[in-house]
Parts: structure tokens; sequence; C-alpha cells
């Protein structure tokens, strides 16, 4: 049941970051090129926002396919171990993700 809510919560939170997300990158009132892109990648905030993104990308996808290969019956019993595998890999991706969003600079 916990899957689920957490499936249902990431969902919600992704609906409010790609929105953002499309208005900001993809549909500004000016042009956009990467030089605004590395101005934007510049502020403490917007990495906190990215950071933010790729958590509940991150919650959404890895609980969606652990539910869906928890589906099939063969692999029923393995929920335990498939649970533990899609928690190391969401941390060790979050990490190496938000590791990667914060120590951005741009070139001077």
């Amino acid at each position: 049941m916990r899957t689920f809510q957490m499936q249902r919560y990431s969902a919600i939170a992704l609906l409010v970051f790609l929105t953002i997300h499309m208005i900001v990158v993809h549909y500004p009132p000016f042009h956009i090129d990467f030089g605004i892109i590395l101005e934007r990648m510049e502020s403490p905030v917007w990495k906190v926002i990215d950071i933010a993104f790729l958590f509940f990308v991150l919650m959404h996808a890895l609980t969606g396919a652990y539910m869906v290969i928890t589906d099939f019956e063969s692999a029923f019993n393995y929920r335990k171990g498939l649970a533990w595998a899609a928690i190391v890999i969401g941390v060790a991706a979050f990490f190496y993700g938000s590791a990667t969003i914060w120590a951005f600079q741009p070139p001077v």
C-alpha cells in the first residue's frame, strides 16, 4: 500500500515540477539559448529545484518499475530483494545526479 501512495504523491509532485520545467525551459517568452541555461544553473534555487525534480522522477520511476515487476507471479517471491535493489539504485542515482547538479559551474 505504501508503494501505491508513494507513486501517487510523486505523480503530483512531478506534475508541479514538469509544469515549471516546461514553462521555464521550453516555452519562454523570449529566445532561450545555452547562455541562459548557464545563468540559471548558477542559482542555488534552481539547483534545489532540479534536485527535487530528480528525486521525484527517481521515486516515481523506481516504484512504478517495482510494482510492474512484482505483478508477475514468478517475481512475487523476490519482492524484498527487488525493493532493496530499487532503493540502492535510487539512492546511488540520486547522489550521483545531485552531486552533478550541485557541482556544476559555468565556464568562465
